[in-house]
């Protein structure tokens, strides 16, 4: 035989092999790159949904504050408003005692104790406003608190969708 055609068919045998270990590297890379993406898929989706919740969190964090705030404000704005009753009542009994009125007699008392009862009326609505308004707050820490489950639980569920439906291209021997 000649020797150029044996580098000719050693040629062509060699290229054959280099076509088929080519293909076979393009597989393996095609399928390497696909559990890539479904590794960052997955990260992702877990990533998402650990941020909602931490953002959730966040927000519970700051209610918190909040609510601290408008207690401490509900309870000045209830000093303040006794403070007011009590310099009326300081005023009224002055203003009696100039017109020569006994501070004892029944008209004094009766005055005094509506002025006191008015007192206690408006103490006790600022006070309920106050409790109402941090009931309020205490429900919308409860729901972003629950938001904040429910996104950690989406995204849990939503990687392992992605993984499940990935796996049988991932692990194409498992369904067998």
């Amino acid at each position: 035989m000649c020797v150029p055609m044996l580098l000719g068919a050693a040629g062509a045998a060699g290229a054959g092999a280099t076509a088929a270990g080519a293909a076979a590297t393009a597989t393996a890379g095609l399928g390497a790159l696909q559990t890539l993406g479904t590794i960052v898929s997955i990260g992702g989706t877990l990533m998402s949904g650990l941020s909602a919740s931490r953002a959730a969190n966040q927000n519970v964090a700051l209610i918190e504050q909040q609510k601290q705030t408008e207690a401490q404000i509900n309870a000045v704005e209830d000093h303040r408003s006794r403070l007011k009753f009590m310099s009326s009542i300081r005023q009224q009994t002055s203003e009696l005692a100039a017109r020569g009125v006994s501070l004892d007699s029944p008209t004094a008392v009766m005055l005094g104790q509506n002025a006191a009862r008015e007192m206690s009326y408006e103490s006790q609505a600022v006070r309920s406003g106050g409790q109402a308004r941090q009931a309020e707050l205490s429900a919308e820490q409860r729901a972003l608190r629950a938001r904040g489950r429910s996104a950690l639980f989406k995204g849990g569920l939503s990687a392992a969708g992605t993984l499940l439906d990935a796996a049988p291209d991932l692990w194409p021997s498992l369904m067998r």
